[in-house]
Parts: structure tokens; sequence; C-alpha cells
């Protein structure tokens, strides 16, 4: 029997997402479930949106116009905002992927989590706390981008010979081994990721340059690792702080 697929609903804040990111968007959501509606809120008579316009028609996404009808007021989130409450109540929807950089839908993020639904965030890095920590998981639009952008990107930065562990970050890890620990002294590699976007929704080892947790976690030298035969019962990777050697 197939797993059932979760249902989402995408909502896009055009004035706050560039459309470079629409194919690394689609790709991730997909990873979480079926996009089963997608919409893309802004004045579509704004010359600034341009470039969306031709990825609407290529990938499905619904435009929705919304007027600026008073300066210094943002009516599309508000239009957003509407729309999403309305699906929530009258749509059988699993989660909602809110695309934006503001913290106007912090609130938003809030209440469809409170409905027990899975809220997923996508924005800059430039994005209020607020917004990232009402999220299940908050996903920076920066790794999105195409490829050409980005390695464009790569180009421009310095190259540094040592890259030095962050503290913030092996904190993070660190914690998250030893708060999933069980008897035998190991932590579950499932559990630790788990604990880490609880606590850390827009926690990704891609804002850090890896593809997974696992290469993270190796990268700082401070964990070890052990692969448990897939036969058994919660087989699995499982992973610990490395113990001082005595030297005695």
């Amino acid at each position: 029997m197939i797993d059932r697929q979760a249902r989402l609903a995408v909502l896009i804040d055009a004035d706050n997402a560039q459309a470079s990111i629409v194919d690394g968007l689609l790709g991730e959501i997909a990873q979480y479930g079926i996009a089963s509606v997608k919409r893309i809120y802004g004045d579509w008579t704004d010359t600034r949106l341009k470039g969306w316009k031709s990825a609407l028609l290529e990938h499905g996404i619904n435009p929705v116009q919304q007027f600026a009808y008073t300066t210094g007021k943002n009516a599309t989130d508000s239009a957003l905002i509407i729309d999403a409450m309305d699906l929530l109540y009258t749509e059988k929807l699993d989660g909602f992927c809110i695309v934006s950089s503001d913290s106007d839908f912090t609130r938003l993020a809030s209440r469809i989590r409170e409905a027990g639904l899975k809220v997923y965030g996508f924005g800059e890095k430039k994005t209020p706390k607020a917004f990232m920590s009402a999220c299940d998981k908050f996903i920076y639009t920066e790794i999105l981008r195409k490829d050409e952008e980005n390695q464009e990107n790569k180009q421009k930065r310095p190259v540094s010979k040592t890259q030095k562990p962050d503290l913030r970050v092996l904190n993070i890890l660190r914690h998250a081994v030893d708060d999933t620990v069980d008897e035998a002294g190991w932590s579950h590699l499932g559990s630790v990721g788990q604990n880490i976007l609880n606590k850390t929704p827009e926690f990704d080892p891609r804002n850090y340059g890896f593809k997974k947790l696992r290469d993270l976690l190796e990268s700082t030298k401070l964990f070890e690792f052990k692969d448990v035969d897939p036969l058994v019962h919660n087989s699995g990777v499982r992973v610990r702080v490395k113990r001082k050697r005595s030297y005695e």
C-alpha cells in the first residue's frame, strides 16, 4: 500500500520573493508533499513583478491580482492571509508553504499550526526570527536559486583557506545529540534532526554547505557514528559525542 502524500497549499508573496527561486522552491516542496494549491499574490500591473510572469504558466501557479489601494499598506499580505484562512477551513489540506520574508505572516503561521497542520516557511536570511520560529521548518531561499546564480555568487566570495566551525552551530548539534541520547549512550540521527528543527526551524545543513545532516556532523570531528543493521528494529544511523580518551 502506497502512503498518501501530504496535500499542501503553496502561497507566494510576489513582493517578497524572487522568480529565480521557483524551480528550487517547487523541487523542495515536492519532498514534503503535493502542491495541491499554488497561488502567487501581487499587483501584476507593477513592472517589478515581470520576472514572475513566465514562471507562472510554466509551473501552473495561479496569479492573484491585488492592487495597492493605499500607499504604505501591503494589500498583498492581507489577500494572502484571507485566502489562507479560507483554505484552512474549506479544503482538506495537510500543510501550507508560505513564501515570503515578511514578518506579517507570523500570526498566520502560528494559527495554522494551532489547527494541527504543518507550516513550511520560505524566505531570505533577512527574514525576522519571529516568522521563522512560527513555522515547523523554514528554508532560506538563497539555497534554492538557480545553479547559475549560486555559482556566480560563489565566485564573487573570497576563498578562505581555513574555515573554523561556527560556535553556534556546534552548540546546536551537540545539544541535539545530548537531548536524544538513549540508554546505550547513542542518539538516532533522525531524532537528532527532528530535535534541531523543533528548536531551530530555520536550521538546514545546506546553509553551511552540506547536503545532509550527517555530512555536517562529520565535518566537525566531534561526533562518532554507528550504522545499525537494517534488518534490526528501529535501525538507522546512530551518533554520539566523541568520548575523551584517557592516556593514563
